[in-house]
């Protein structure tokens, strides 16, 4: 096991805590358990401060906070909580500026600091983050009859898709003998985001003020992208509204589609007994106008104002982001800290570090809005014209207006 500490994040805790408390409670997801369980145990040897975890399905979360911050008190001294639910409870937990020391800010990818960051307020630290990358199948674009084939008709090498028009031509290439290409997500619009941020756009949905950008022109184009295997190449299954990220997962493990977008994490737990084991390439997201960029993942710790061992769960959280590698020996095998991931990079299991910090520190790579009516957004304005899209008969362009007058309602 490898251990990465920050010499000045040593030093604070060393100075600036007395902690007092027997105990800390946490309320996670069984994820979050699973990647931090051992920090946990670590922390109590180090400290004699017992960890116990609270754990709840992921809804259950937002749920629980929730009613403890209604009540005025809480049982639990730290939340782990998605990065979707940071404005909601920026309101209710303590400022962490402190614990983001320089060496701290230098060590994560820029849209992580910039989604914990509320009104001027650092609420909370990342504990990890994920980010969907390309996976490809590396038996099928090493075979030399596919490359010479791909070249004749194409112009160019056959190598791992970088571009909007490379996974377009090699979508089409690959939709042979009983297999497709790759396939379009229809329940799920984040793909599509990110999709979004390459072309260039300041945001999704709302741009940094606030204003509703959702009909802009990369919006626009990177829905006509996105739609486009489905609607014209014919290279993707035509059910892409019955396609969500479990599906795409697992027409890939079947060998029925050569390559697809999806969290970075799934490279570590391709199942032994799949059609692709042993055969699963891995590069970072594709790179539009404004060049890779993607929709991160991050989850953070945050400390309820309501707390009753603030000061205790404050060293937990600088304790467990100063030890965030350990969290990749976890089954989903994450982290938040540049350094973790590097830490483990040329590895052999662990080739999907790289494609990740690329994709997490892509110069397009942003957050969704920070915002307290963001899964409003996404349910009565993104996902209604998104999925009207996948129909393939409606225009792109007057879709996302009425999308955009639809938040504008909502937002106003």
């Amino acid at each position: 096991m490898k251990k990465l500490m920050s010499t000045s994040l040593v030093a604070f805790l060393a100075a600036g805590f007395t902690a007092n408390a027997d105990s800390i409670n946490i309320l996670v997801e069984g994820g979050g358990e699973m990647l931090q369980k051992a920090v946990a145990e670590k922390f109590t040897e180090e400290t004699g401060i017992e960890v116990n975890f609270t754990v709840v399905p992921y809804q259950g979360v937002f749920d629980k906070l929730s009613a403890e911050i209604a009540s005025g008190s809480s049982s639990f001294d730290i939340a782990t909580i998605d990065v979707v639910w940071n404005a909601n409870f920026a309101d209710h937990v303590e400022d962490l500026s402190d614990l983001f020391t320089d060496n701290v800010k230098a060590d994560l990818p820029a849209a992580l600091l910039a989604d914990a960051t509320v009104d001027g307020r650092m609420i909370g630290m990342p504990t990890w983050a994920n980010a969907e990358i390309v996976f490809y199948r590396k038996d099928l674009w090493e075979d030399a009859d596919n490359q010479a084939a791909f070249k004749t008709e194409y112009g160019y090498d056959l190598a791992p898709p970088a571009t909007w028009q490379q996974w377009r031509d090699m979508a089409k290439f690959f939709t042979k003998d009983g297999m497709y290409g790759t396939s379009v997500n229809g329940l799920n619009s984040e793909e599509w985001m990110a999709h979004v941020l390459q072309a260039g756009s300041p945001g999704v949905i709302v741009d940094d003020a606030g204003n509703v950008i959702l009909d802009n022109d990369a919006h626009v184009e990177a829905l006509e992208f996105y739609r486009a295997p489905l609607c014209e190449d014919q290279s993707v299954p035509d059910n892409a509204l019955e396609i969500g990220w479990g599906e795409a997962q697992n027409l890939f493990y079947q060998g029925q589609t050569a390559m697809m977008k999806f969290w970075a994490h799934a490279h570590k737990l391709t199942p032994e007994d799949s059609t692709v084991a042993g055969k699963v390439g891995v590069a970072p997201m594709l790179a539009g106008s404004a060049g890779i960029g993607g929709i991160p993942g991050p989850w953070y710790n945050v400390i309820p104002s309501t707390a009753e061992n603030k000061e205790a769960a404050a060293k937990f959280v600088a304790y467990a982001f100063a030890n965030n590698a350990m969290g990749i020996e976890a089954p989903l095998g994450l982290a938040a800290a540049n350094s973790a991931y590097e830490s483990y990079m040329g590895q052999a299991g662990y080739e999907h570090f790289g494609p990740l910090l690329d994709t997490l520190g892509g110069p397009a790579t942003k957050g969704r809005p920070i915002h307290k009516d963001y899964q409003e957004l996404v349910d009565e304005a993104v996902m209604p014209a998104f999925q009207a899209a996948m129909e393939c008969e409606d225009n792109v362009a007057e879709l996302l207006a009425e999308a955009a007058e639809v938040a504008a309602d909502i937002l106003d």
